[in-house]
Order: C-alpha cells, then structure tokens, then sequence
C-alpha cells in the first residue's frame, strides 16, 4: 500500500519502523487509505459512521501508516498513575466531561489557542450504539477555533479508511452539517444496523 504525500504542516508523529508496521497490518488485513489531507497545522477530524470499538484501532493504525499525530478527547480521570503516561502519549487529551455542551468546546477550543500544532479526531455519534443525530460539539468547535473540519470515513464495505474531503466552517451551520453529513452517505461501517442512515433530507 502507497503513503500518501502529506504537506509539512501537517503535526507528525512515529518513524519509518512504525509506519512500516502500520501499513504492513493494514494491509494484511485488507485495508487501504484514501487521503486528501489539507496542508494546515490544525484542524478537526470528523470520524462516521462510529459502530465499533474497531473503528478506534484503526484510527490510531492510520495515524502511524500516515505519521500523523492524532489527538483524541478524554475523561480526565484517566489521567491518573499507572495510566496518565500512556493516555498521553496515545495522544488523549484530558477534558472534564462533566461539564457537558459548551465546557467541552471551551477546553478544546483552549487547546487549540494554546498549541503550533493540532488536531484532534471526533465521532459525532458519540456512541457505538445506535445514535438518532450528530452531535455539533465537533462543528462548533472547528468555527471558534477557526480550523477546517476533514472527514474521515470508517469504510467497512470497502474496507477504505478515506480521509477527505475538507470543510472550511462558515457562518450557516445548517448547511455546513448537510455538506459534512453527505459526505458519509453509502459508507458502511462494522455494524451498519448502528449507523445513521444519511439522507439528502
């Protein structure tokens, strides 16, 4: 399997061993990557359809066949002894989610503000079970911290992890969801009983 080209804006993380290993597994097991990834330090991936713990696995699989570095929301309790070296360096970053709706947006906007260098991968669903909507956190983050939004699709059919297209948020939220949104239309993910079924609606 081909490395895409990546710009060198893009935060990196591995080395040719790991990547190695990365893409050797990936494609043992069938899977190829499409990816048009913009040539920008900061941005939000948007990860669908979310419907197994897989889905997880081969995100961070991916980030090091692309070299990558990959941040991704977590509770911050986990960030305690024996754990708190590993989480970081899988690249977790500690929010409080107890303070739901906009108290996560705030902490990652302020990680955003706070760093050259960024970007962070979200589920909309926010659950491997069947969800009836997105959740926008995801979107209104990406608009504060003034990031693009870059899909990436969990392509079980096909078994493609597709990386792209971008969105640049814009002022009508609406329309920018029914953009995101269609760009996942006919992907299956593992369990496809549990994915939102995108429509043109």
């Amino acid at each position: 399997m081909d490395k895409p080209i990546l710009g060198d804006a893009i935060p990196r993380r591995g080395n040719r061993i790991s990547q190695f290993i990365a893409l050797t597994l990936l494609s043992l097991f069938g899977w190829r990557i499409e990816a048009n990834i913009p040539n920008q330090p900061k941005f939000v991936l948007v990860g669908a359809p979310h419907t197994s713990n897989w889905d997880f696995i081969l995100t961070m699989a991916t980030q090091y066949a692309l070299s990558v570095k990959i941040s991704w929301m977590a509770k911050h309790s986990l960030f305690r002894w024996p754990f708190k070296g590993l989480m970081t360096w899988l690249g977790g970053v500690p929010v409080d989610r107890e303070n739901q709706g906009s108290g996560l947006v705030n902490q990652t906007v302020d990680v955003f503000n706070k760093r050259e260098k960024f970007v962070i991968a979200i589920m909309p669903e926010g659950t491997r079970s069947l969800a009836r909507e997105w959740k926008t956190g995801f979107y209104r983050i990406a608009q504060e911290a003034k990031v693009p939004i870059v899909a990436v699709r969990f392509d079980y059919g096909r078994k493609v992890m597709g990386i792209g297209p971008t969105v640049e948020p814009s002022d009508d939220m609406e329309a920018d969801m029914h953009a995101i949104k269609s760009i996942f239309t006919g992907i299956q993910g593992k369990h496809p009983d549990r994915s939102i079924r995108q429509t043109d609606e």
